[in-house]
């Protein structure tokens, strides 16, 4: 089974002019901020804008960098800002980092701990639901969203969906997650995350 190369999806956001996700994700920022609107409900409207097939490739490039953050330690970093973290919250944690652009995007996979600067994961650690930062579970449907707004059908994403992955022979693809470490232990967490762990435990960075 073939492994996700991480430093190639994270080089490859910072060049993606012929690429349009980056650009969904910033037109859908600048709406909301704009409208008031919630992000996600912006991002599914301009989505559905666009061709089917755009939505697809949308979809599988949201997939690649979804999965690139699959990875022990970024959700250690998402653990300690959300007041523990299961696997179903990981899935909405790693949307929400998208869901923060793509500058953002390159200095978590970069660096999780490069989430203590961010004013909502602060802003966290000084008393606001910690369940609600950066966690975006409707971030993860847009797509599937956006496709039945353009159809009316609820379904018809995932049938398309299924055509469109059915040629792609890197779908089995895995994430190599890193070492594996124990959340609970705080020292362990200092050493691994010092800035965040300095916000949420009270530690010495």
């Amino acid at each position: 089974m073939a492994k996700v190369d991480c430093q190639r999806v994270v080089a490859e956001c910072a060049v993606m002019e012929s690429d349009t996700f980056w650009d969904v994700i910033e037109a859908a920022q600048a709406g909301a901020a704009a409208t008031g609107e919630l992000f996600d409900e912006v991002l599914v409207k301009q989505l559905a804008d666009r061709p089917q097939q755009e939505v697809l490739e949308y979809a599988e490039r949201f997939d690649e960098l979804h999965d690139a953050l699959y990875r022990w330690d970024v959700w250690a970093a998402a653990y300690l800002i959300g007041g523990g973290c299961s696997d179903d919250s990981f899935t909405d944690f790693r949307a929400g980092v998208i869901a923060l652009g793509c500058q953002w995007y390159q200095r978590v996979a970069a660096d999780p701990d490069s989430l203590s600067a961010h004013p909502d994961v602060v802003e966290a650690a000084n008393g606001r639901d910690r369940s609600e930062v950066l966690f975006y579970e409707d971030v993860n449907y847009a797509a599937s969203g956006a496709f039945e707004r353009i159809t009316g059908d609820a379904d018809a994403f995932y049938e398309a969906w299924r055509g469109f992955r059915a040629a792609d022979t890197e779908s089995d693809n895995a994430v190599d997650m890193g070492e594996d470490f124990d959340f609970d232990d705080d020292r362990e967490m200092s050493r691994r995350l010092p800035r965040l762990a300095a916000l949420f435990l009270g530690t010495s960075p």
